[in-house]
């Protein structure tokens, strides 16, 4: 098994994925390397945010077709599902209108790579499978405050209000939206069994079938880390998609894969993963 690092293999460059999968010859290839942030970051950033995945997924897939992978495996993002989609999100609703606005840049160039490889399947018999997993965590995410996502980013925030004596802690929004959160070890799960045994273009959903406020997901996160102070909500600040949660039972049924982490567990993981490797959490993305 091979995993490349941007540092020695930037994919938003030609040539760059051909060469490596020339060198070392796969016979699969998951498609995991992305920039992604979190909503400050996907305001900040959205030129590079819709370019780059577009150029690096077109390159990969392209990549393989020309080596001669067997097979490749894309991770999508729920993030390409419409503002409004109903409610749980079903694979069919992705193309039914255009994502919440903050994600449009990145959710949409993923969802190119859909259509990518679906016409490469068609026309030249490419092989794929492509996974959308919802809001993932654990221990290993992005903690900076440049690109980190809610989970990481409250508990870093938490953490260091506790350090500090802090007696409160200002988070984005109203606490309303809601998201349906996958634990990293669940995913990784997933992601194998659809390299191994999904031979489709369709999407499949990859979710853990709980509809978790950002209210709620931050008072958990408070309790765990052992922040007692107040949690102050900006509503001057954007709350995202305004519900989130994914219908995995296609997943389900074609993987014979559901998640087994519950929400708690997956934090305590994460936050003890945290507080054990904080130089390497905290680092600015490169």
């Amino acid at each position: 098994m091979v995993v490349p690092r941007h540092a020695e293999h930037d994919l938003t460059q030609p040539g760059v994925a051909e060469a490596l999968f020339a060198h070392h010859r796969p016979s699969h290839v998951i498609h995991l390397a992305a920039r992604v942030g979190g909503i400050g970051y996907n305001q900040a950033e959205p030129a590079p945010l819709f370019l780059d995945n577009l150029q690096m997924g077109v390159n990969v897939i392209e990549a393989a077709r020309s080596v001669g992978v067997e097979k490749t495996t894309i991770l999508g993002t729920v993030c390409s599902y419409p503002k409004f989609t109903p409610v749980p999100f079903r694979e069919e609703s992705i193309w039914d209108g255009y994502p919440e606005e903050t994600n449009a840049p990145y959710g949409i160039a993923k969802k190119a790579l859909l259509v990518h490889a679906q016409v490469n399947q068609q026309q030249y018999g490419q092989r794929f499978a492509f996974v959308i997993p919802t809001n993932l965590y654990g221990p290993g995410d992005k903690f900076h405050e440049s690109v980190s996502h809610v989970i990481p980013a409250l508990i870093k925030k938490c953490a260091e209000a506790k350090e500090h004596g802090a007696d409160k802690v200002h988070v984005w929004g109203t606490g309303s939206a809601s998201r349906d959160y996958l634990f990293v070890r669940d995913a990784a799960d997933a992601i194998v069994l659809a390299a191994e045994l999904h031979d489709a273009t369709e999407p499949l959903n990859l979710g853990n079938n709980r509809e978790i406020t950002i209210r709620e997901t931050a008072e958990t996160i408070a309790r765990i880390v052992g922040f007692s102070g107040d949690l102050v909500w900006d509503s001057t600040k954007p709350d995202g998609q305004p519900r989130r949660r994914v219908d995995a039972s296609r997943a389900e049924a074609a993987l014979g894969w559901h998640a087994h982490t519950s929400f708690e567990q997956g934090l305590r993981e994460t936050v003890e993963w945290f507080l054990a490797n904080r130089a390497v959490a905290e680092a600015a993305p490169r």
